[in-house]
């Protein structure tokens, strides 16, 4: 079982940004499609970002195209999400997840119920 530590939340300005990591210990993630969910106050946890095993697939929901980039870097057993032009909506827990080998389609890459292991979250919280 892998084990994941997501950091790097806090507070921040509209228009401000963040740099969020996760680390993974207890096995490689190389062959890991990795992603991050969101969850806030209230309402249920949706899909951020996902990116392939190898970094050359990425995929992102529509409320967060062109601001949020999702990267990994592999030698450091790590997933980092770059959240740029933040809005007050963008306020939640992010949560990073795993799925060992590759999820082909993007519907199935949006699904919570495709990732078997979880981190504990970090707080993101977006105001003036």
């Amino acid at each position: 079982q892998v084990q994941l530590v997501e950091s790097g939340g806090g507070l921040v300005q509209p228009g401000g940004s963040l740099r969020l990591s996760c680390v993974a210990s207890g096995r490689t993630i190389t062959a890991d499609t990795m992603a991050w969910f969101r969850q806030a106050p209230g309402k249920e946890r949706e899909f951020v970002a996902a990116i392939s095993r190898n970094g050359y697939t990425t995929t992102y929901a529509d409320s967060v195209k062109g601001r949020f980039t999702i990267s990994r870097d592999n030698a450091k057993n790590t997933v980092y999400l770059q959240m740029n032009s933040l809005k007050p909506e963008d306020t939640a827990v992010y949560y990073c997840a795993a799925r060992p080998g590759t999820i082909p389609t993007v519907v199935g890459r949006m699904n919570a119920a495709a990732y078997d292991s979880w981190g504990q979250g970090t707080q993101v919280t977006v105001s003036s």
